[in-house]
């Protein structure tokens, strides 16, 4: 059957939604949430920018049964940093990667990731606390730095967004000093003020990365905020979107576009089954954006356009990631490409390549695209408009060059 799919207005308070119950009953069915700050909306393009989030609720709530190392609540297969470690090889692989028996979290990192949002999370540092504390994760260095110099309002829907980014780059790469840097607004002029800041944050620490979870749809005009993603020693990464079709900034040339899978499982036992594309991840020819030269090796596929995605990682909210953000209640089942932006750029920090520029990183990627030690191929799945496209051998508009395999080719 599938799911219902509910929009959140953006006043509404969300935390009840996931309210505990000592009557529930572990189960597997549930409906996905898709939150007022996800919905793109007719003018937006170009002038402000939407998350890529969403959330799937157990149609009873979560069991009664609180666990306090590992996954909060047990009898659900829903993906944690070691499952996450397990199935992209950053870890020493265990049969089924299973959520509930995996257990090496992923180690390392260096350097500085930036993770650029709108609004003020006024809980951000106690809640990653608590999301490592849960998972075994070392405690984060951790910074919030509010983009104008002053502190933004707050907005539950985005604070949903920033806790996913915050903990899910520490996770990968749990080493790594963790940036949240807040935009006045969703307004495409304070997010572009708040990279700047992101930007001059990780070149002083000597280099990392910037993800982006956050676009809009193309505009005409769009070539022109290319340059913000230019700062020396810093790769850049943007989601792609969860819905058919291209997003800005994630078809930039100076942007890892990154998109998104599906993991399977099997229900009864939680054990890796295959992962295949998601059907709602974003992806696409450019309509402004030409082919870059790093996508020589695809010409034959996109022409002479920029195509999307470059790497993908898991974004369907049906086989979600744990998210915990106390402002919003507590623990949630997330999902989108907003996962796999931050998850991603994590990955890469964990390889330690450390590229010079955007450009250099996919360089990289594509010259290793179909090397089964750097990149699982992804093959089954479909995704765009009318899901008109394929995912196949090689690159394809559904997941790019495949997902994380080890630290090599990145």
């Amino acid at each position: 059957m599938k799911l219902r799919v509910f929009v959140i207005a953006a006043a509404l308070v969300l935390a009840p939604v996931l309210s505990n119950s000592a009557n529930a009953q572990v189960g597997h069915r549930g409906h996905v949430v898709v939150p007022d700050s996800s919905i793109p909306r007719a003018g937006d393009a170009g002038k402000r920018a939407h998350t890529n989030i969403r959330l799937f609720i157990p149609d009873n709530g979560f069991n009664s049964v609180r666990h306090f190392y590992g996954p909060p609540y047990s009898g659900y297969f829903f993906e944690t940093p070691a499952s996450i470690g397990c199935l992209y090889k950053l870890t020493k692989a265990v049969t089924g990667c299973n959520p509930n028996t995996a257990s090496l979290n992923p180690a390392g990192g260096a350097k500085a990731i930036a993770l650029v949002d709108a609004y003020d999370y006024p809980h951000a540092a106690s809640d990653l606390a608590t999301f490592s504390t849960q998972f075994g994760l070392p405690a984060a260095t951790f910074q919030v730095v509010y983009a104008s110099g002053t502190k933004p309002p707050g907005n539950l829907n985005w604070e949903l967004e920033e806790a996913l980014d915050i903990e899910w780059a520490h996770a990968m790469a749990p080493n790594a000093a963790i940036y949240l840097v807040e935009a006045a607004s969703n307004s495409f002029s304070d997010l572009f003020l708040a990279v700047q800041v992101a930007s001059n944050l990780v070149a002083t620490a000597g280099g990392g990365e910037v993800s982006m979870s956050w676009g809009s749809g193309e505009f005409s005009s769009e070539t022109s905020y290319d340059s913000y993603f230019t700062t020396p020693g810093i790769v850049y990464f943007a989601s792609t979107g969860d819905a058919p079709g291209t997003s800005y900034p994630s078809v930039s040339p100076n942007v890892v576009a990154a998109g998104g899978t599906t993991i399977r499982r099997f229900p009864d036992s939680g054990n890796f089954k295959a992962e295949f594309a998601w059907s709602d991840a974003g992806g696409g020819l450019s309509d402004y954006e030409p082919r870059p030269g790093y996508q020589s090796v695809i010409s034959g596929l996109v022409g002479n356009q920029r195509g999307v995605p470059d790497f993908s990682a898991i974004a369907d909210p049906n086989t979600g990631v744990w998210v915990y953000d106390s402002g919003n209640g507590g623990w949630w089942i997330m999902g989108g490409t907003s996962v796999s932006s931050p998850m991603i750029a994590g990955i890469v920090n964990k390889a330690g390549g450390f590229a010079t520029s955007s450009a250099a990183e996919l360089t990289t990627i594509y010259n290793n695209l179909g090397v089964a030690g750097a990149f699982g191929d992804i093959t089954a799945g479909y995704c765009g408009p009318y899901m008109g496209y394929n995912a196949e051998k090689g690159w394809d508009i559904c997941t790019g060059v495949g997902t994380a395999r080890g630290s090599t080719g990145k």
